[in-house]
Parts: C-alpha cells; structure tokens; sequence
C-alpha cells in the first residue's frame, strides 16, 4: 500500500490477466498498462494523469509530538529544532536523533545497544562506542557538564539517561 507520496504511479507489466490488473491498482497504482503498449498511449494516460494534480495537503501527515521543554531546553519536533536559553543550538541529525529517544522517556536508561537500533539502525556495523562520542559531543553543544550533567547522565555499566525534567 502507497503512503504519504504524491508520485503518479504507473505498472508497465506484460501481467495481463483481470487479477493482476486488479491487484497493481489496489496496491496503489495509478494505471496499469500491459506490454505490448504503443508509446503514444502511454504519452496519452501520463498526460491524462497530469491534469489531475494532487495535493499533499490532502494527505494525511503523520502526527508530530507538541514540543518538549526541559528548563532552558526547548525540542520543537516540527521544526527539528533545539533551543537552549532561546538560542538555536547546531545539531548533526545523527545528534538530535540521540537527544529526541532519549528525551523521549526522561529517565529511562538506554543501552548503547538500544540507541544504536533507535538512531542508526539495525544494519548498524561497528564498534558500539560510536556512541559515547556522539553523545560528548552532543554534551558539549547543551553545556552540558558530563561531572554535573543537566540532560544526559551516564549511568556506569548500564547506558545512558536523559535526566531532565519536562517543564
């Protein structure tokens, strides 16, 4: 099933029988064409398909989280922007990634195995430590001190914890 696209969709198949035809539309093509097909009727069903605009404000958008405020953290999930005391603060997307699963559950404590399915995947291939460097770094860009932490907090042995509190 098609979702949340406003592509035309068109099956070009030598798949000629009534089931196959009927199947390719309810999965979400537009046309279904069988081969052998003359090149100018393709041209006529794209144009016919064109004069028919779509819109992707008619389609129904996936619900996006109120922003989130920690103190002086702000996590606008609509705009993919963090502020801090009001100023925008520069986060790679593998960053702010972190920081959203983890302020997702404030003080649920995360396995570096958790997160690298959360943030970069399954098909993630590597040293799991990628992750402590990510999260110094995403420290850093908070002012957040790892010995007196705000937002994330280490917990030894475990993972880490986002520790602030929803305001």
């Amino acid at each position: 099933m098609r979702t949340f696209s406003d592509a035309y969709v068109i099956m070009l198949t030598a798949k000629a029988e009534e089931i196959d035809r009927i199947v390719g539309l309810e999965v979400g093509a537009d046309d279904y064409l069988t081969k052998p097909f003359s090149p100018r009727e393709l041209i006529a069903r794209v144009r016919a398909m064109l004069r028919r605009p779509r819109h992707a404000g008619d389609l129904a958008l996936p619900d996006v989280p109120p922003p989130q405020r920690f103190g002086d953290l702000l996590i606008d999930h609509g705009r993919h922007e963090v502020t801090l005391s009001g100023a925008e603060v520069s986060l790679t997307t593998l960053e702010y990634a972190l920081l959203t699963a983890l302020a997702a559950h404030p003080g649920r404590v995360f396995t570096r195995g958790q997160l690298l399915e959360r943030v970069w995947d399954t098909d993630y291939f590597g040293d799991d430590h990628v992750v402590d460097v990510h999260i110094a770094n995403l420290r850093k860009k908070l002012g957040d001190d790892p010995a007196a932490p705000r937002y994330i907090e280490t917990v030894r042995g475990a993972g880490y914890r986002f520790a602030g509190k929803l305001a």
